[in-house]
């Protein structure tokens, strides 16, 4: 039983899709059909009305971002989007308690954008204090700010609206950034508040790894539009118009499976998946704290679509006995923490009280 935050178990409805005839995505009109209701259910998703371009007129009047799904898994997302807005010279605000967020950084310096790292360790919350003061800091312009919504390594959940306040009174003009692509779809993401937000098909979608999405807003667009990009791939502004065709041809396979994934999502309800999210995660909080084991980082910042226990130098073994005796898979930590934390991810298909049972189950076993 695969238990990892990502990639996820696909049910049999989407694996029952992707068997089906292959679509052409150049030539078919249905894959047209197909993509453009994927990227409307993407925006029930994240909480938003469709771009004015995609909008038939007089709908709506909520927050508008236009959402898109190029090929690749989820960090072409995060690379494309300091490609697509970052040059030499941009500067950029990295705030980070986390891998993910660090790793902002590094695209902005292989882009040739000045990265200013604002950071607290891996279980502390988002440093507010520091980001303050940088932001009344005369001797920065920023142009855009990054952040990480669910630092999966270790199972935090960002308060953003925080950060997103300072952001705004500060600079009305900043852009913002967000990875989204282990909390979309398992909680809401105040997307409406975010210039460029980032998911992916392998979370909490229950799709297999491949695809990247985001919702862009419309001043994000106009500035990746003044950019000079050096790369067609880790790009998003070819996709902002996709009417004459797709930049390249489509994962076709993966986009089915992903709409497919989004139909069982919506006709579940979005307030029913977030629930069994939450409910998955206070069971195996619950069933942890029986067991004696530490979460990580504290239970009030970590996320409804995975948990995190520190077990320090125990994690890599304990993951190899659940793998060999229990056939459940789960994951450690990433970087310096990969023999001290153990992963159960009850995102999407998995967030399901009984199989954190029986998961936590085979952990006591092994214990």
């Amino acid at each position: 039983m695969l238990m990892t935050p990502g990639p996820t178990a696909v049910p049999a409805p989407v694996r029952d899709a992707m068997s089906r005839e292959l679509i052409n995505p150049d030539v078919d009109p249905e894959f047209r059909r197909i993509y453009d209701r994927l990227t409307d259910r993407l925006a029930t998703v994240y909480g938003v009305e469709p771009g004015e371009s995609d909008r038939p007129a007089g709908t709506g009047d909520g927050p508008t971002r236009d959402v898109v799904v190029p090929g690749g898994e989820g960090i072409l997302g995060l690379e494309a989007a300091i490609v697509s807005l970052v040059e030499p010279g941009t500067e950029v605000l990295c705030l980070s308690n986390g891998l993910y967020g660090d790793g902002f950084a590094d695209f902005v310096e292989s882009s040739g954008g000045e990265a200013t790292l604002v950071s607290a360790d891996s279980d502390e919350p988002l440093p507010l204090a520091e980001l303050e003061s940088v932001l009344t800091d005369d001797g920065h312009d920023f142009e855009v700010a990054t952040m990480v919504h669910c630092e999966t390594p270790t199972g935090t959940l960002n308060d953003l609206g925080p950060a997103l306040d300072l952001l705004e009174e500060a600079d009305g003009e900043i852009l913002t950034v967000v990875d989204a692509v282990s909390s979309l779809g398992g909680v809401r993401v105040p997307t409406e508040r975010i210039d460029v937000c980032l998911g992916a098909s392998q979370k909490c979608f229950s799709a297999p790894p491949g695809l990247t999405t985001a919702a862009i807003s419309e001043r994000a667009w106009d500035a990746m539009a003044e950019r000079d990009p050096h790369s067609l791939y880790t790009n998003f502004l070819p996709w902002r118009d996709t009417s004459e065709g797709f930049p390249y041809t489509h994962l076709t396979t993966e986009v089915v499976a992903l709409d497919t994934a989004l139909g069982l999502w919506l006709d579940e309800g979005l307030d029913a998946v977030r629930e069994r999210h939450r409910e998955a995660a206070a069971r195996c909080r619950e069933r942890g704290a029986e067991l004696g084991l530490e979460p990580y980082p504290a239970p009030e910042r970590s996320s409804p679509t995975v948990t995190a226990f520190y077990m320090p130098g125990r994690a890599e073994a304990l993951q190899e006995r659940l793998r060999v005796e229990s056939d459940i898979l789960v994951a450690t930590g990433l970087g310096e923490m990969a023999g001290d934390i153990l992963r159960i991810g009850h995102m999407g298909h998995n967030a399901r009280v009984e199989r954190v049972d029986e998961t936590m189950d085979a952990l006591e076993d092994v214990l």
